[in-house]
C-alpha cells in the first residue's frame, strides 16, 4: 500500500547522493528498512528522532540534507516540529490504521507506505536517491517508413551529435536483424555487453552499472546485438534496461525495427518522441502510413522526417499532410556519407555537415520543449 499526499516530487541532485535518513525506534521496522536499503545498494543514516544540526554540515542537519527521509510510524510524534521538507515517507505496518494519514499530514510527508506491500516501491525510491537520479533522459526513437529509409543512419547521427554537444548519450539498437549499430559505428570488436547479456534482467537494473558495462564508441555508450543466434530479449528485460538507461539522464536514441512485438512495444511506451523517417515517394508514404498506425497505438508523440529526392508532386509538407503527422523537417542528403561509413567514420561525424546540422537543430528544439536534459 502506498499513498500520495502531495504531487510535487522531492528535489534530487544530478550527481551521486548519499543514502536515506531513517527515523525510528521500532527494531523490527528498522531491520526491514535496513534490508530494503541493502537491496537498493544504499547506506542509510539511522536516528531515533530528528538529528541535531551538525557544524560540519554547514548549518544543515541530516534531516534537511538527506535526499530521502523514512519516518517510522512510531516516530511520527517525535518529528512533528521538524523543518518541513520534501522527500519524507511515513512507513508503517497497520493497514487498518486510518490515523496514519493524519500523522502524515502533521509531519509534512509526501507519501504513506505500508509494509510489506510497498517494499518494491520503496526499494526503487531508495535506489533512485542512491544513484542520484535527476531528470530522466530525453528518449527518441527512429523508425523507417519503409525498408532502407535510413533510420539507422539517422539514429547514429543523432546520438553522435548529442555526445559531441557534451550530453550523456546512449544509442540503443532495438532491431536484432539490422546487422548491429556497433558495426555502423565501427566498433563491433569493442569490449562491453550486448543485448543477450541482459536477457535475464528483471525488476530494476542499476543505471550506472548498465552504462559502465556497455561499449563506449565516439564518446557515447552503445547497446547493440552480438553476432550470436539470439534475436529476441524478453519484454520485461527490455523494460528494465531502457528504464535504467533513462534514469541516467542526457539523451537516449533508439533505432527501431518496423515490426512491433512485445519488446518493441516496451520501448515505444518509454519514448518521449518518435521520428518516422520517410523517403519522399508515394510507395514509401503508403508503407509509412501503416507503420504510423501501428506505432501510434503505443507512442503518443510521433513526428515525420522526410528524406529526398522528391517524387513529382511531393515535398516534405505534403508527405506530413498525407500521413497526418507533425513535420520535423527534411533530412538532408550528405555527400560522401557512404564513403565515410566505409572508412569507419559514423554518420554525423562531420560537425559542419548537413546531417549533423539537422541533428543539432533537432536537439535544440526537443530540449527546449522538454526544459533541457540532465
Amino acid at each position: 500500500m502506498t499513498g500520495t499526499i502531495f504531487d510535487d516530487p522531492p528535489p534530487v541532485a544530478e550527481e551521486r547522493r548519499s543514502g536515506p535518513l531513517i527515523v525510528t525506534e521500532d527494531t523490527e521496522l528498522l531491520d526491514d528498512l535496513l534490508r530494503l536499503c541493502a537491496a537498493a545498494g544504499a547506506t542509510p543514516e539511522v536516528h531515533h528522532s530528528v538529528p541535531s544540526v551538525r557544524a560540519a554540515s554547514g548549518g544543515r542537519g541530516s534531516w534537511e540534507a538527506a535526499p530521502l527521509v523514512l519516518v517510522g510510524d512510531d516516530a511520527a510524534r517525535r518529528v512533528r516540529g521538524a523543518v518541513r521538507r520534501r522527500g519524507v515517507v511515513l512507513v508503517g505496518r497497520d493497514q487498518d490504521d486510518s490515523g496514519v494519514w493524519q500523522r502524515a499530514v502533521e509531519i509534512g510527508a509526501d507519501h504513506v507506505l505500508m509494509l510489506p506491500d510497498g517494499e518494491q516501491w520503496l526499494v526503487d525510491r531508495i535506489a533512485d536517491v542512491a544513484e542520484g537520479v535527476g531528470r530522466p533522459a530525453l528518449t527518441v526513437g527512429v523508425i523507417g517508413g519503409r525498408g532502407g529509409a535510413g533510420a539507422s543512419t539517422l539514429a547514429c547521427a543523432l546520438a553522435v551529435t548529442s555526445a559531441r554537444q557534451g550530453m550523456r548519450s546512449l544509442l540503443v539498437d532495438a532491431d536484432p536483424l539490422g546487422g548491429g549499430l556497433d558495426v555502423l559505428l565501427g566498433g563491433e570488436t569493442a569490449e562491453g555487453l550486448r543485448w543477450p547479456a541482459f536477457a535475464a534482467s528483471r525488476g530494476r537494473v542499476g543505471g550506472g552499472a548498465l552504462e559502465e558495462s556497455l561499449p563506449e564508441l565516439h564518446s557515447l555508450r552503445v547497446l547493440s546485438w552480438d553476432r550470436g543466434d539470439r534475436v529476441t530479449v524478453p519484454a520485461q528485460a527490455v523494460r528494465a534496461v531502457l528504464a535504467a538507461a533513462r534514469r541516467r539522464g542526457g539523451t537516449v536514441v533508439v533505432d527501431l525495427p518496423r515490426r512491433i512485438d512485445d519488446g518493441v512495444a516496451e520501448v515505444l511506451a518509454q519514448l518521449d518522441v518518435g521520428l518516422l523517417l520517410v523517403p519522399a515517394e508515394l510507395r514509401a508514404v503508403a508503407a509509412a502510413d501503416r507503420v504510423a498506425a501501428a506505432v501510434g497505438m503505443v507512442l503518443r508523440d510521433l513526428r515525420v522526417a522526410v528524406r529526398g529526392p522528391y517524387a513529382s508532386g511531393l515535398d516534405d509538407r505534403e508527405v506530413a499532410r498525407l500521413l497526418g503527422l507533425p513535420l520535423v523537417g527534411e533530412v538532408p542528403v550528405e555527400p560522401g556519407l557512404l564513403r565515410a561509413t566505409e572508412s569507419r567514420r559514423p554518420p554525423g561525424t562531420s560537425a559542419r555537415g548537413p546531417l549533423a546540422r539537422f541533428c543539432r537543430e533537432f536537439w535544440e528544439r526537443a530540449l527546449a520543449e522538454t526544459g533541457g536534459a540532465a
